[in-house]
């Protein structure tokens, strides 16, 4: 029975000279942060810490499951005695309440994969058949069979601790075994986009995309693979969206009403007239609905996004996009939806309004992936870069003015008159001089 009258929250005690003093749950100024704990009527505090909100929301979580995982026992005492299921079983109890949570069929497939196909075949493997025999080490050996990338892993490993988590409140075990596995280390990439060059190559290669496997006549393919890329980039919708979109939501002042699934919020994104008066045209596929604009409305629509998918592989292989340094730039149709992200950003749009736009729960979440390309941030680093410049006496500015003037008659290389000289190049003047 999980404990439902506990409360732990992050707090911040600030400083008395902080401007966010007023504010105790500001999370960006440097003040200590704290604990406030409420179990079941009996409040306490104490410290995280630590003087950042993302590592005191972690002693928060640490803190709340060690609270509940002491009190698992006792609460366990409250009911009726129900013994430890086998591993099979305790998987099929897990996935069923996961089922009826009402998550999106993306999470439960990444759950049946962890734990139908290679937990229990893990288990089978090792003799393991009850939830007793998992400790650890087992679980340290099980995720050494993983071969997925690192931020892969670690999401991987957190659902695994939701798992033996689940286990734990409903009396099956003693302690979260999974709790003690090491964090795996994510080394976060920068955010890639297309830039406006490597747009219009994506763009020039759908006039010679040809599939010789399909009879693309009827189905108008290149054509159809140009207005969705126009559609994702002036968008910023993910492709599964893009795909199933509706052609209701396209009014006639060229504005998309979108629905993001995560917030449920209506938004409205005006697109280019161009690339909306393609969309209103746009040739039929082998079985045009009149509903949609990409998809055929059989089967799922998972199936429709990856055919659309390989369309796009084969686009992205014919423009043959590099980076800087030569190396082959891996592309794939999320990028569209970071370049509009970034191309926005870049243009001056406030990242509140780009997060409304992406459909993000939270502005943290933009800010995480695209706060490099916030525009008035650039500028204002630049100002403060140019404010901690020092200024020069102006006697010593006329002295080496005179200076830089003298060396230039006198023909010394690499130093002119100009008031706009560096201060590098005027230093080295006067050193020249000094050696003579």
């Amino acid at each position: 029975m999980p404990i439902r009258n506990l409360i732990v929250t992050v707090y911040v005690r600030h400083a008395t000279n902080c401007p966010r003093k007023h504010d105790q749950y500001w999370k960006r100024c440097k003040c200590p942060k704290w604990l406030y704990i409420n179990n079941n009527g009996q409040r306490s505090q104490r410290s995280a810490k630590t003087r950042a909100w993302e590592r005191a929301e972690d002693a928060r979580r640490e803190l709340k499951r060690g609270i509940e995982e002491a009190e698992a026992p006792r609460n366990a005492g409250l009911q009726a005695k129900e013994s430890a299921p086998p591993v099979k079983e305790a998987v099929a109890r897990f996935l069923a309440a996961k089922k009826s949570e009402n998550l999106s069929d993306s999470t439960l497939d990444k759950l049946n994969t962890i734990f139908e196909k290679q937990l229990l075949r893990w288990a089978d493997q090792q003799g393991i058949t009850t939830l007793d025999q998992i400790g650890v080490g087992e679980l340290e050996a099980f995720r050494s069979t993983w071969r997925d990338a690192a931020l892969a892993r670690k999401k991987k490993q957190e659902r695994v601790i939701g798992f033996f988590y689940y286990c734990l409140r409903r009396g099956w075990i003693k302690n979260n075994p999974a709790l003690l596995l090491g964090r795996i280390k994510v080394t976060e990439k920068p955010t890639d986009y297309f830039t406006k060059e490597q747009f219009s190559k994506i763009i020039d290669a759908t006039y010679v995309y040809n599939p010789t496997a399909w009879n693309t006549e009827p189905r108008n393919q290149a054509t159809r693979v140009r207005i969705l890329v126009w559609l994702m980039r002036w968008s910023g919708l993910a492709i599964s969206d893009a795909v199933g979109l509706e052609r209701g939501r396209l009014n006639e002042i060229d504005e998309l009403l979108l629905y993001r699934a995560k917030t449920g919020h209506p938004v409205y994104v005006p697109l280019p007239h161009d690339v909306a008066e393609a969309l209103r045209h746009i040739p039929p596929g082998p079985k045009p609905n009149p509903r949609y604009f990409f998809w055929s409305g059989n089967g799922l629509l998972k199936s429709a996004v990856s055919d659309w998918q390989r369309s796009l592989r084969r686009v992205f292989k014919l423009a043959d996009i590099h980076h800087e340094d030569g190396a082959p730039k891996r592309c794939h149709p999320h990028m569209f939806r970071d370049t509009f992200a970034v191309e926005s950003l870049l243009a001056g749009v406030p990242l509140e309004q780009v997060s409304i736009l992406l459909g993000h729960q939270s502005v943290k979440i933009t800010e995480k992936h695209y706060a490099p390309w916030v525009k008035a941030r650039q500028e204002q680093l630049a100002r403060n870069v140019r404010m901690s410049w020092p200024e020069l006496p102006k006697p010593q500015r006329r002295a080496r003015k005179a200076l830089v003037q003298s060396n230039a008659q006198q023909g010394v290389p690499g130093i002119s008159g100009s008031p706009d000289t560096p201060t590098e190049l005027l230093d080295a003047a006067l050193d020249r001089d000094r050696i003579q």
